[in-house]
């Protein structure tokens, strides 16, 4: 493990085969559920893409039971978002328009994954990540990536995946602050009404499937197994303020 926390990548021009880097630590360093129907075997995913990305940095696979065992909740589950919240998205020639959180929820469910472009983990996570938020692309909860970075900072980190997935960009962690989360990677599953149905936090495939669970429960959709076949095994997150 100690060679990942060592680890430090360069960002290049971006090309079809790029995927997450490590954008260095740019940052001052001192900064109840029930079920659902689970489909069984493997999942048909429609090819859009990821089988040509390149393998990313992977945790080390083996089962840590001190991580596994701590579920790691942020403590606004149940609460609502603060409808000030604003989120800004990505969009080709930089930032899009910031709209309140209530604007994005209209219509859609929000189910998005939470990513430090300057850390090891959201790296570690990305693939399982996206693997995860795939499976919910065509319910009723808009999948997304929300990322503690700005706009071309953002890009370089998602590479491709930039245009696949609605990207938020929280340089200011504003989003974070409000979901009163402490680790990175997250997964956040906001309601209609700017609840947060679920969440968990780090990277605990038990964990993450309970929120996949309850995603599918709200929006009648099939859930997911985590972890797949090539995630990683469990492990902490990267302080989430930074």
């Amino acid at each position: 493990m100690s060679r990942f926390l060592r680890q430090r990548c360069r960002v290049g021009p971006l090309g079809p085969g790029d995927v997450a880097e490590v954008l260095d630590r740019m940052h001052d360093p001192n900064v109840a559920r029930r079920s659902p129907t689970r489909r069984r075997g493997p999942i048909d995913y429609p090819d859009r893409g990821v089988g040509s990305l390149r393998s990313l940095p992977v945790a080390d696979t083996t089962p840590n039971p001190a991580a596994d065992a701590a579920p790691r909740v942020p403590s606004r589950v149940g609460d609502q978002l603060p409808a000030e919240l604003v989120l800004t998205p990505l969009v080709a020639d930089g930032l899009g328009q910031g709209r309140p959180i209530m604007e994005w929820l209209t219509t859609f469910h929000l189910a998005s994954v939470v990513l430090d472009p300057y850390t090891n983990e959201s790296s570690w996570v990305l693939r399982a990540a996206t693997r995860v938020l795939e499976q919910f692309r065509d319910s009723d909860a808009r999948i997304n990536l929300i990322v503690t970075a700005g706009a071309d900072d953002a890009r370089a980190f998602l590479g491709p995946l930039a245009e696949r997935f609605l990207v938020f960009c929280d340089a200011d962690r504003s989003f974070v602050k409000a979901a009163s989360l402490d680790e990175l990677p997250a997964f956040v599953f906001t309601r209609v009404d700017g609840v947060i149905g679920a969440a968990t936090q780090g990277w605990n495939p038990t964990e993450w499937e309970h929120v996949a669970d309850a995603i599918a429960e709200v929006t009648w959709w099939t859930s997911i197994d985590v972890p797949g076949p090539s995630d990683p095994g469990p492990f902490r997150g990267s302080p989430a303020l930074g």
